[in-house]
């Protein structure tokens, strides 16, 4: 129960997108959500509502269970809307907090929700049809009921101001950070990885969900004209939605012996992918922040991704920024970074200085004074 002896508010926070199984799902969403609620400050009391079953944050936060199999996306959207609200008045929340797009249509306290990107607003054909909806019709209407919005990056809400028209007043910019295990590995334990994993000696590296957005046919088509025929590229990531463009570009290309697919990996073991590589290639159409960027920067891998949306702020001027619809450019520029040692080693420095720009204790922090704007509000 919540006590009552003080006057702490509390805040009711939908965690359900917390992946509790490997996959797909552990992916950026559930990078930034389980990384927030580890670093909440204990200024409020915290009530999670969460299938995640292992421990997070400190001693003001605490965890309630839902019986509710809400992996499943339907009976997920039936939680929100119908058993959140009533939980969160059970349990005396003070404010609510949605820390993916969604808020139910009965809001029991004022709130707050997380947006992290809007592709599926610049990009909906990358989308299967009820989810494209439900997205676009969902966010709109939870940007216009919540009153502070949190994205994650200064791309996203300039978006949310264009797509939504929320006035940037009530919109809060917080980015991710970066895990303190995210640091260049000693060279024995790569070798001993590269060992272990049968890893190729030379080879690109991306890491992301196989999606449309990831934009990854463009990568085989660049990776394809590499001059260097002993190289190869590893594809970490688990499968997401309409991926198989991807198998079929591989097979058109001749690429089979030289791409490979490592499906989900632990999160533990991304330094040593990151350490392994060569560079890490994201040539994604659209990203609401870019999290493997500043992961890799962080580990003294060089990185390579696209001038669009919140790339650049994410990658600063540690990296090669290259047009999204350009295979030339990313073959010239995989080339260039893979053959001139000069230009990799100053990538390699300038980059593990642009990661330590970014913290998930201050980012805790910051969602923090997110929660006090909204209780202030009038």
């Amino acid at each position: 129960m919540r006590n009552t002896a003080v006057s702490t508010s509390c805040i009711g926070i939908n965690a359900h997108l917390l992946a509790a199984e490997p996959g797909y799902r552990r992916a950026g969403i559930h990078q930034y959500i389980y990384q927030v609620l580890c670093h909440l400050p204990p200024q409020y009391e915290y009530v999670v509502f969460t299938q995640y079953r292992e421990r997070l944050g400190g001693p003001t936060l605490r965890a309630v269970p839902s019986r509710w199999p809400t992996q499943r996306r339907l009976v997920r959207i039936l939680w929100e809307q119908a058993a959140w609200p009533l939980l969160a008045w059970q349990q005396r929340v003070d404010l609510l907090h949605s820390m993916a797009f969604v808020l139910p249509a009965m809001l029991p306290v004022p709130a707050v929700v997380t947006v992290y990107d809007l592709s599926f607003m610049y990009y909906p054909h990358s989308f299967p049809r009820l989810q494209r909806w439900y997205l676009r019709w969902q966010t709109a209407q939870a940007c216009h009921r919540a009153r502070r919005i949190i994205v994650i990056s200064q791309a996203s809400g300039q978006d949310v101001q264009r797509f939504f028209g929320v006035p940037p007043q009530r919109i809060d910019v917080i980015m991710p950070g970066v895990d303190e295990m995210y640091a260049p590995p000693a060279p024995q334990a790569v070798a001993a990885f590269r060992q272990r994993r049968q890893l190729p000696p030379r080879f690109v590296l991306h890491v992301g969900t196989l999606q449309p957005r990831k934009n990854i046919p463009l990568l085989l088509e660049a990776f394809a004209r590499l001059p260097l025929s002993q190289m190869h590229l590893v594809l970490v990531g688990g499968k997401g939605w309409l991926y198989e463009e991807i198998f079929a570009r591989v097979a058109a290309l001749g690429l089979q012996e030289r791409v490979h697919f490592a499906g989900y990996v632990p999160d533990a073991e991304l330094p040593l992918w990151y350490g392994a590589a060569e560079l890490l290639a994201l040539p994604s159409l659209y990203e609401g922040f870019g999290l493997p960027l500043v992961e890799a920067m962080a580990c003294g891998c060089p990185v390579l991704a696209t001038n669009a949306s919140s790339l650049p702020q994410a990658v600063g001027e540690a990296g090669l920024l290259l047009p999204p619809d350009d295979a030339e450019a990313w073959a010239e520029g995989m080339t260039a970074v893979l053959q001139d040692a000069a230009l990799r080693a100053t990538m390699v420095a300038k980059g593990l200085v642009q990661a330590q720009q970014f913290s998930w204790e201050r980012a805790g922090v910051e969602t923090a004074v997110s929660y006090q704007r909204a209780l202030q509000a009038p």
